[in-house]
């Protein structure tokens, strides 16, 4: 079974009437191919092909008044949790709905309650440098604790982002050393390995039990691809990383077909090789039982 542990809701149910305008600070997000402006419901359902399951979300943006500098997300976490909620309600034989949160908001735990118990979401997304919150703050500090309560894994964008006036710091990986330490049963997915600190993310997954990575936005680079692959297959943690598109930025059949491609920037190059049986088991990996997620009925 393929599980997409990282998908973005659609901000469309069908194609606008007008297409809004590109955001500049999205395109290095994929450097190989433009990134897509507009997707709907449709083209989701298209884009996951062969996965069987998908985790899908949005990320909260900070509460009115916040003084945190512009970074670009605007819908507040209460519509993102609606939005993110009917959608899995259309399609709840095959999504995962995660809520988000700001934790700075006044009423976040209030949110959290209510998305899980009204809404039926199953686990949180935050990005740090995205929402510009500092991971290791009392704010966050009061959410984690709250998942874990709850039982609610926690997906964290982890690495770099094109976000211009938030502290890139906010998502490096180390900061997850601590807060995995200090909730230890809480269940924690760091994205895209924490590109390029993924020697960090290792680091981390590697002594954590309940925290795993995740491998979206790797493939279109792919000398990083492989050294991330490599040092990963070195340091046997190769069992924590689970598979990810990040859609729209790419789709499940192009992120299996990149992953399958990780060795050839080393071929007949004589260089060590990561084990192809290992990419295979990436790709089916159960990841809801390790993040204690049931299956769509």
């Amino acid at each position: 079974m393929i599980v997409d542990v990282h998908t973005h809701v659609p901000e469309f149910r069908e194609a606008p009437l007008h297409v809004p305008a590109p955001r500049a600070d999205m395109a290095p997000m994929r450097p190989d191919q433009p990134n897509p402006v507009v997707y709907t419901w449709v083209d989701y359902l298209r884009a996951m092909g062969p996965a069987e399951v998908s985790i899908c979300f949005n990320i909260a943006a900070p509460p009115p008044g916040d003084p945190s500098p512009e970074t670009g997300f605007r819908t507040s976490a209460a519509v993102i949790n609606d939005q993110t909620a009917e959608f899995v309600r259309a399609h709840r034989d095959r999504l995962i709905g995660f809520l988000s949160v700001h934790p700075r908001q006044p009423d976040v735990l209030e949110e959290i309650e209510r998305a899980r118990s009204d809404l039926a979401l199953r686990g949180i997304k935050l990005g740090p440098n995205y929402q510009n919150f500092d991971p290791l703050s009392e704010e966050a500090f009061r959410v984690y604790r709250r998942a874990q309560e709850l039982r609610l894994p926690i997906l964290f964008h982890q690495g770099t982002s094109p976000v211009r006036h938030a502290d890139l710091d906010f998502a490096h990986p180390r900061h997850m050393d601590r807060i995995a330490t200090a909730f230890p049963d809480l269940k924690v997915i760091l994205a895209h390995m924490g590109h390029p600190w993924w020697i960090d993310t290792i680091a981390v997954i590697r002594k954590h039990p309940n925290v795993y990575a995740d491998i979206s936005a790797l493939f279109y680079r792919p000398w990083s691809q492989w050294e991330c692959f490599r040092y990963a297959t070195e340091w046997s943690v190769l069992h924590k990383m689970l598979f990810g598109t990040d859609f729209p930025v790419a789709t499940v059949e192009e992120t299996i077909a990149g992953l399958r491609r990780v060795n050839d920037p080393i071929a007949k190059t004589g260089m060590p090789r990561v084990p192809e049986n290992e990419l295979e088991a990436i790709v089916q990996r159960d990841s809801l039982s390790l993040l204690g997620l049931e299956r769509p009925a």
